[in-house]
């Protein structure tokens, strides 16, 4: 994701708000990559250390990473939906 996608991304869900309802917010934090995504994303990460991927994992990567950015976002949103509720 680049810079611009990120900042907009930022603004449209607003982190830093508490707004999301406590139901909302807690099905919010039980996201997140399953088992065989967590593995793929490490098999990745270490072909990226190795610098061996290819162009098509070198977007795969860059779908996990832009995926895992934006669940980041929605978490902390949903975090200080809880602590202010």
């Amino acid at each position: 994701m680049g810079f611009v996608e990120a900042d907009i991304l930022t603004r449209v869900i607003a982190p830093e708000g508490a707004s999301l309802e406590k139901h909302v917010a807690e099905a919010v934090l039980a996201m997140g990559f399953n088992a065989a995504d967590k593995k793929r994303i490490d098999e990745l990460a270490e072909k990226a250390r190795e610098g061996v991927l290819n162009p098509d994992e070198r977007v795969e990567a860059e779908s996990y990473e832009r995926v895992g950015h934006f669940i980041s976002l929605l978490k902390s949103k949903a975090r200080r939906s809880l602590a202010s509720a």
